[in-house]
């Protein structure tokens, strides 16, 4: 349980998600919350983690810190996305553990799961077959994470606590066409085709596979919950149920911006993951559920990249 007065540390504040969990808390009015910048602190760096974390003694930790992009970047920066992924969970989890931190939420991703995963995916499936080839390093590397924390619940009684979000987006972005997630990057390439006169976006695959999105801010949300929960699984499915195409995404944006493009495809083989829906059934039964629709959180999203979009061209 933690308590408006409860010491939080923030792992990964500056991101995606954990910019909307340091948003949430203090909404909320939590009163000590604890974060440091890259330059700050090297999450990396084992001696240095463990002795910040001795030192703060954080009633709860949240680490929502990771080297994350979408298909391209995880299919060029391998060996970068399992090392650095390995050796920023271990130093947390483990430090939090030699600190004496009993609340401990682990943030990893529903890729996690086989790539030709029984649908919606269930939390057991985990293990259950082949990871999708594309991102297999950040997987194994975050199934580690959870096997981790499922290792320490065991052999020294903590209630660390594993959440699966499916693909996030939202405020603070990543917009980068190289490293971004596929919903940040059609909504970049449709607000540029816009601005440049175009009636075309190029969109990466197929644009046939399917997948489940989620905001930030009920990510943030389900963090927050989950602290406050004693739970008897380790490993719990963070989803929003809705489930579309990447070329429905695409069709979706350009009817909230009330406009029409043509799609092009490129790379057509390199599609990753089939489907990816998560059943959240779990989640549901101990009281969590997603907050916003997809309309509204494509609104704030749409709205953010556009004024920072504005903001960095008058730089």
């Amino acid at each position: 349980m933690i308590y408006k007065k409860s010491k939080i540390y923030i792992a990964g504040h500056k991101g995606l998600v954990g910019s909307a969990i340091l948003r949430k808390l203090r909404l909320k009015k939590y009163q000590n919350l604890i974060y440091k910048t890259r330059n700050q602190l090297d999450l990396t760096n084992q001696s240095k983690v463990h002795t910040f974390l001795k030192k703060n003694k954080p009633d709860a930790v949240i680490i929502a810190a990771a080297k994350v992009g979408g298909i391209q970047a995880n299919n060029e920066s391998k060996a970068e996305f399992i090392y650095e992924n390995l050796a920023i969970q271990n130093n947390l989890i483990h430090g939090s553990y030699k600190a004496g931190v009993k609340n401990l939420i682990f943030l990893g991703s529903s890729c996690v799961y086989p790539k030709n995963c029984k649908q919606p995916i269930k939390e057991q499936y985990l293990l259950s077959g082949y990871l999708e080839k594309t991102n297999e390093p950040y997987a194994i590397a975050k199934i580690a994470g959870i096997n981790l924390c499922s290792s320490y619940n065991f052999q020294y009684n903590l209630n660390y606590k594993c959440l699966m979000p499916c693909n996030a987006y939202g405020i603070n972005d990543n917009y980068d066409l190289k490293t971004s997630h596929f919903l940040p990057a059609l909504i970049r390439k449709i607000i540029h085709a816009i601005n440049n006169k175009k009636n075309y976006i190029k969109i990466w695959g197929s644009g046939k596979p399917l997948r489940e999105v989620i905001i930030s801010d009920d990510i943030a949300d389900a963090c927050i919950f989950f602290l406050n929960k004693k739970t008897k699984e380790t490993l719990i499915n963070i989803g929003s149920g809705v489930e579309k195409s990447i070329n429905d995404y695409a069709k979706f944006i350009m009817k909230h911006l009330q406009l029409k493009l043509n799609i092009k495809h490129e790379n057509k083989k390199l599609d990753g993951t089939p489907r990816k829906l998560l059943d959240s059934s779990l989640a549901k039964k101990y009281g969590w559920k997603p907050k916003i629709s997809l309309e509204d959180g494509l609104g704030f999203a749409i709205n953010d990249f556009i004024k920072s979009y504005i903001q960095n061209k008058n730089r």
